[in-house]
């Protein structure tokens, strides 16, 4: 059975001049190349404007290009032929799969849009809260939230889209119907089965609103150094020193303690710690300690102290603070003063390094044996 044909007189009279399949095969070429060329309009569009833009627009209509180039690409053609499907002469034996096809089609092409618009809005606050700052706070606290909704919106996203392609199935709907009044049974079963991964996405919330740790926070966490590279629903991911990657699911962050260096801010205060033998004089110690931090761009100005913290058995505790704008720079300053402190005291105090006394008394004196024989060869 054909469908009835919603062409105008004039152009009806033209379609039927042709077999059915060209004029089909005419309306889906036109339609996929006006599409085409809408989409190239656009794109020209946005670039025109943003040569003419400030820093920030000109990022944000970079950021649309290179998010929504592609998915436009298949989205506006998809739509016309969408639309113009019903100037198709077609069985609707045929037509009906096909208009369903192109409606899932159509329905991915969108979910695409509307997750690469989120990544257009994510781009544009990693823009405006730039990291790289020396005071980052504000910024990591807002990039973490961002991050974490970011892909719960998504898997919304790809589940509601999931569920409406299925439900555009007749025989889905009928089954759906069946199975609804399992659902609560089910429900239970699942949530007893998956305890450990609502736990962690219960937790992952937690962490995005009260933020123990944020994305770039400084860690100690298992005896390892790291920043927070990256934090999912489940797990988070933590970029040791040396470039390994610790694997931790989220909720540990909730359960068990760990060292936070930046909550707060993220400048720091880094410490070196020089044994020496007693004899060692202190102020020329901290005269040059002064002069190498006014040396250093690492050292933010703020605290230098040079103390006497500890008299040990043998040697005596220095302890050398000083304070940085970032836990990499306070990393690297450590390194500076404890290296030349070393050269400084090797080359001007050599004698009061650490060092083993031992004290040797009569060494010539003859044991009280001997002098216990003398006395008796005298009495013979």
């Amino acid at each position: 059975m054909s469908l009835p044909n919603k062409l105008p007189p004039d152009l009806l009279e033209f379609s039927e001049r042709m077999p059915s399949i060209v004029w089909n095969v005419l309306i889906a070429s036109v339609s996929i190349i006006i599409g085409l060329i809408a989409k190239a309009i656009i794109t020209r569009i946005l670039k025109y404007y943003e040569k003419k833009a400030d820093y920030k627009i000109y990022s944000f209509f970079k950021s649309f290009i290179i998010h929504l180039g592609v998915p436009f690409t298949y989205f506006i053609p998809l739509f016309l032929l969408n639309i113009a499907l019903p100037l198709m002469r077609m069985n609707k034996l045929y037509y009906d799969p096909l208009n369903q096809f192109i409606d899932i089609l159509l329905t991915l092409a969108f979910a695409n849009i509307l997750i690469n618009c989120i990544r257009i809005a994510e781009d544009y606050v990693y823009h405006v809260y730039d990291l790289n700052k020396v005071d980052n706070l504000k910024e990591r606290k807002i990039r973490t939230q961002l991050s974490f909704i970011r892909k719960l919106v998504v898997a919304i996203i790809v589940f509601v889209n999931i569920a409406i392609i299925l439900l555009s199935f007749e025989s889905m709907r009928k089954i759906g119907t069946g199975l609804l009044t399992g659902v609560g049974i089910g429900g239970i079963i699942v949530g007893l089965a998956a305890q450990t991964s609502l736990g962690n996405l219960l937790a992952g919330f937690q962490i995005a609103f009260t933020q123990p740790i944020r994305i770039d926070d400084v860690l100690i966490v298992e005896n390892e150094w790291g920043r927070v590279e990256d934090i999912t629903l489940t797990y988070v991911v933590l970029r040791i020193w040396d470039q390994r990657r610790m694997i931790l699911p989220i909720n540990y962050f909730i359960t068990k303690p760990f060292q936070n260096w930046t909550r707060i801010s993220a400048d720091i205060l880094g410490t070196v710690f020089i044994y020496m033998d007693y004899s060692i004089p202190i102020e020329p110690l901290r005269k040059e300690f002064d002069d190498l931090l006014a040396k250093t761009k690492l050292w933010d100005g703020k605290v230098k102290v040079l103390q006497v913290t500890d008299a040990k058995e043998k040697t005596i505790e220095i302890r050398l603070l000083m304070s940085s704008g970032n836990s990499s720079d306070a990393f690297d300053l450590r390194c500076y003063i404890r290296e030349n402190m070393i050269t400084f005291i090797q080359k001007n105090f050599p004698e009061s390094l650490p060092k083993i006394r031992a004290e040797i008394s009569n060494l010539f004196q003859p044991p009280p044996s001997a002098e216990l024989g003398n006395d008796v060869i005298k009495q013979l």
